[in-house]
């Protein structure tokens, strides 16, 4: 961005001329506060997404049925941290610390996706999540590849390719099991049942109740609407059920030839909401486990700033 004249107004020209020319906003340049505002809302439920998502998965981890799925499976839980990592990475270039959002996380003040308040009932789940959930946030998340804040519209590239795998992972399991016995087809069958319509929730409420949406566009933080995003994913699925050869879950679903896109059935925005206030299957249980794992790994974190601290002293003896 070019140099700023000294009053906030100028600085607001200068920002939103950027933002209009599709340039990159930078941790250094100016914003007003309510897009830094946004940003840390949006990255930081991101973030929290990706670490608690692990859970539900790494529920399977050791009951995987062979070696090479649990190898796998590890794979993915562990990318998932990765990710959690790159986003919190990308909430501190806003001024927040890693531990006030954790502190908000913890305490209920920041939210996380409502997906991962769903339990994983069966091996299919494992599957389900990778080909609907995953494939969801792909849905959502490549679109933030072009995010005018930098670190985040960076940080998602690497996401996004990862995601893709993870995906692909989801779909060849339920691939597997849907060409396998009838009871394997029938386990895959029910798995898509119970986490089609909350992996369409993921998407955020619709665009007339959305608090966040409009404003995030004008920003180019998002690049299209809750609506657009949860069609575009309806489109995609369609013919990939139909190859997997299982069926989703609406028998309000098919084709608008006069709309050029699927039409489907009404959502239950109550379920939505009420998982949303703390109130699903898993919440009390996935926000204790997260307490205590923050717990367990306070001696890492007091370990690691000893030896940092350790570190700088020694430098700074060899400097003096």
């Amino acid at each position: 961005m070019t140099t700023m004249a000294p009053d906030t107004g100028s600085y607001e020209a200068v920002f939103d001329a950027a933002v209009a020319a599709d340039e990159r906003i930078e941790p250094r340049d100016w914003m007003p506060d309510a897009y830094r505002a946004s940003l840390v809302r949006q990255i930081a439920q991101h973030a929290h997404s990706e670490i608690i998502g692990m859970q539900p998965e790494a529920n399977w981890i050791t009951r995987a049925p062979s070696l090479r799925r649990k190898a796998i499976l590890m794979a993915k839980v562990q990318d998932e941290a990765g990710h959690g990592l790159y986003l919190y990475s990308a909430a501190e270039t806003l001024g927040t610390s890693r531990d006030e959002l954790l502190d908000k996380l913890h305490s209920g003040r920041q939210k996380y996706s409502s997906i991962f308040n769903y339990p994983t009932l069966t091996w299919a789940d494992v599957g389900a999540i990778g080909w609907l959930v995953d494939g969801a946030a792909i849905t959502n998340q490549v679109p933030l590849c072009r995010c005018s804040y930098g670190p985040y519209a960076r940080a998602m590239v690497r996401v996004c390719k990862e995601e893709s795998f993870h995906q692909r992972q989801g779909y060849e399991l339920l691939l597997t099991l849907s060409r396998g016995t009838e009871a394997q087809h029938a386990m895959a069958q029910d798995a898509v049942d119970r986490w089609w319509w909350p992996s369409l929730m993921m998407f955020g409420p619709p665009d007339g109740e959305s608090a966040h949406s409009a404003q995030s566009m004008a920003w180019k933080i998002k690049r299209h609407s809750n609506d657009e995003l949860r069609q575009r994913f309806v489109d995609i699925c369609v013919p990939q059920a139909e190859s997997l050869g299982l069926t989703l879950p609406d028998p309000d679903l098919r084709w608008n030839e006069e709309r050029g896109h699927h039409d489907f059935g009404p959502i239950d925005w109550a379920e939505f909401h009420e998982v949303l206030r703390g109130n699903g299957p898993c919440n009390d249980q996935r926000i204790t486990r997260r307490r205590q794992a923050h717990e367990d790994g306070a001696w890492v974190r007091e370990a690691a700033a000893a030896y940092a601290g350790k570190h700088r002293d020694t430098q700074g003896e060899a400097g003096a």
